[in-house]
């Protein structure tokens, strides 16, 4: 083990083959048990999505505009804003709560806060009660949303790592999609229970997490980091090893895990909010998150997340069906190409799919620009389906990185003292940026129409250039040496302490059990 930290290929090939190909998630007890807790934390990012095409679905029920009076303007665009003003709320206290009592309670408090926003959701009875209640959705999915991914990437078995981190972001159309056939079907209610139903409907994810949550494994970083070592190991050893402790591939990790805390900790320029900016990595790594971040919500895909129904309208396709059927065919559309790309991250590697992404989004939204001003201009019906049918394509290009990578490609880059606090950075910069979309979208539609897209043609022109001299291949690494990737020398060191402190391990094992060998005789 000691002679294998010497290189990068050699170190991945020497933890490659402690992996037990025999082990696969569906052949063995413990990580079925261990994908079932994932499960209900992937779910965390199935609550964002129900509520992201909710407030959409409800712009196209002519009961609900009337209950509420016909939001237009700018009590629209809070409407739809809210809730993200409501997450702005709690970043300043969610990596606090992350880092200092935990992940697991930390996801229990903001199951508990959206279902009392939600509760208030459904029982609104004026546009009042119906902003506060979106303001606490969007406060309590801060705190679930900072920590769930965490423990996600920080518990799950090595060479599942990577696609279960990227099914996190790409299980969001799962809740669209919940959302918008849902909407659909009570749509043909003819009360005010065509909204209120779906707004219910919201609360299952949560409500599932609030008796659940506290039973899944704790992240072994947090223990370790909490000096909870016997904890860490014994969890490793549970889920990775079935129980056995002195499993090569459990002592690899827990002795990596705690050479890289070590290692950040004494080091004073790794630890606080100024560590983030404090070294040239930091600095590589803030402006690379915060791009991913403001790009995933300012690629044109704004316009259709939110705002789908102010699409229809400028192409002519006013019917509330045709608008509800296809903004459920897109959600499973989405989902698709999602899920497919989270499966194909270790094999085509990150760089390969956020450029191919950015540069199919430019194509395909360009072609939409065009569609759109043939029909605006000339009256051209199939111009109309053929914005329908850019639509579809650009999400395909837009799936396999922006949703898929964003949120897995954060967390691995980030090291274990600032995971917390530079997650809270890139949901901060989502937040911003889908406040800014919410507000300059709909009145920028209003104004110019489809001349609008324009705009977002020549940015992702800008997109496609800044990932093809920023964004590192990350693929093959554990998720430690990823995040040392940035640090030049710090990559080899914490390689070569590694291989240290396992070398010490197997040494002291082999002398425990001559002795017992001797004593036995």
């Amino acid at each position: 083990m000691a002679g294998g930290a010497a290189t990068s290929s050699d170190r991945n090939a020497a933890f490659t083959h402690l992996i037990d190909p025999s082990r696969t998630w569906y052949s063995n007890r413990r990580l079925i048990i261990l994908h079932a807790w994932l499960v209900l934390l992937l779910i965390t990012s199935s609550t964002s999505g129900y509520d992201g095409s909710l407030l959409n679905s409800f712009q196209s029920m002519p009961l609900w505009n009337d209950y509420f009076n016909q939001p237009q303007g700018p009590t629209l665009g809070l409407l739809t804003a809210i809730q993200n003003i409501g997450a702005l709320a709690g970043y300043p206290f969610a990596p606090y709560l992350s880092d200092g009592i935990g992940r697991r309670p930390t996801i229990w408090i903001g199951a508990l806060v959206m279902l009392v926003g939600i509760a208030v959701q459904s029982a609104s009875r004026n546009i009042g009660m119906f902003i506060g209640a979106r303001f606490l959705v969007g406060f309590g999915l801060t705190f679930a949303a900072n920590a769930a991914p965490m423990l996600i990437v920080e518990i799950s078995y090595p060479p599942y790592r990577a696609p279960l981190t990227s099914l996190y972001n790409s299980l969001w159309y799962s809740g669209n999609i919940i959302a918008s056939w849902t909407s659909f079907g009570t749509s043909k209610i003819n009360n005010e229970w065509c909204w209120r139903i779906p707004s219910i409907v919201q609360a299952l994810p949560s409500i599932l997490q609030f008796f659940l949550v506290l039973l899944v494994p704790e992240s072994p970083r947090y223990l370790v980091a909490a000096g909870k070592e016997k904890a860490a190991l014994h969890t490793l050893a549970y889920y990775h090893a079935d129980g056995n402790e002195n499993d090569a591939l459990v002592q690899y990790e827990f002795e990596e895990i705690k050479t890289a805390i070590r290692l950040d900790r004494e080091a004073s320029k790794n630890v606080g909010w100024k560590a983030l900016f404090n070294t040239r990595g930091n600095r590589k790594r803030m402006v690379i998150i915060v791009a991913l971040a403001w790009f995933s919500q300012w690629s044109g895909n704004g316009l259709v997340s939110y705002y789908l129904n102010k699409v229809f309208d400028t192409i002519g396709i006013t019917d509330t069906s045709i608008q509800l059927v296809v903004t459920g065919c897109l959600a499973i559309w989405n989902l698709i190409w999602a899920v497919g790309a989270s499966f194909m991250v270790d094999r085509l590697g990150r760089r390969f799919l956020f450029l191919t992404s950015a540069g199919g989004m430019a194509v395909c939204f360009t072609m939409q620009t065009v569609s759109s001003a043939q029909y605006a201009l000339h009256g051209n019906n199939a111009a109309a389906h053929a914005v329908i049918a850019f639509i579809f394509l650009f999400y395909a290009f837009y799936d396999v990185a922006f949703t898929a990578l964003i949120v897995s490609y954060t967390l691995e880059i980030l090291p274990y003292s600032l995971r917390a606090k530079g997650f809270n950075v890139f949901n901060f910069t989502i937040s911003v940026a889908l406040i800014f979309n919410q507000y300059v979208n709909p009145i920028a539609l209003k104004k110019i129409a489809w001349k609008y897209y324009i705009v977002y043609c020549c940015w992702l022109v800008f997109e496609f250039v800044f990932l093809y001299f920023f964004i590192v291949e990350t693929k093959n690494h554990t998720l430690e040496e990823t995040s040392a990737l940035f640090d030049g020398e710090e990559l080899q060191e914490l390689q070569e302490a590694t291989a240290r402190a396992v070398a010490e391990v197997r040494h002291e094992d082999k002398d425990y059990d001559e002795k017992d060998k001797a004593s036995d005789v």
